[in-house]
């Protein structure tokens, strides 16, 4: 069994070390051990990515993914759904819960109406992500979570920062989408045939 010690690194750090290992030699076994519940989900995700069986455990701070069973190909991030014809895959990026600078309660509303309109963008929406003060839109108590979940439910993966939720201490608010790092923010980027940023 191979140990990854990433404790003290933030996302995607964790997840970035224990790629590299598996891409170095095929293992059956992986321990990772990190200190935040963030990178933990993270990490738990990618090893069920790669074939392997994890097994959770908390002592103290710090939280422990072993992983058995593990694919012996090397590791790679899910892949896009392949696209129907003639519809995109847009990924809409939301670095805060307000649209536009001036009036914060008037940037409130127009996020509110923003993220209830892009239903209108039809099979077109791929992806959305959630960073930095946007991840306050996935949490209890936001005025679209409602909308979110069922973006969810219709098919619409939604990617919440977990460096971000830990930073302001939302991880456990969260209600929709899936806790996620750099590394698939970015892979999806890559695999996004636009990226729309607000």
């Amino acid at each position: 069994m191979k140990e990854v010690d990433a404790r003290g690194l933030s996302c995607p750090a964790p997840v970035l070390q224990t790629k590299a290992i598996l891409e170095q030699e095929p293992l059956d076994t992986i321990k990772v051990i990190v200190d935040n519940a963030a990178s933990q989900q993270n990490v738990d995700r990618f090893l069920k990515s790669q074939g392997f069986e994890t097994a959770l455990a908390k002592e103290g701070e710090d939280f422990t993914i072993v992983g058995k069973g593990g694919a012996k190909s090397t590791p790679q991030m899910d892949p896009a759904p392949a696209s129907k014809s003639g519809v995109q895959q847009i990924m809409v990026m939301c670095t805060t819960d307000r649209m536009g600078f001036g009036d914060d309660e008037l940037g409130l509303k127009l996020m509110v109406n923003f993220i209830r309109t892009l239903k209108e963008m039809g099979p077109d929406l791929w992806r959305l992500v959630l960073v930095n003060n946007g991840v306050k839109l996935a949490i209890e108590g936001s005025a679209v979570l409602s909308e979110l979940q069922a973006y969810e439910k219709e098919g619409i993966t939604i990617l919440v920062c977990g460096t971000c939720l830990e930073h302001f201490k939302l991880l456990e608010r969260k209600q929709v989408g899936i806790t996620t790092n750099m590394l698939d923010i970015v892979t999806a980027m890559q695999l996004a045939d636009k990226v729309i940023s607000i």
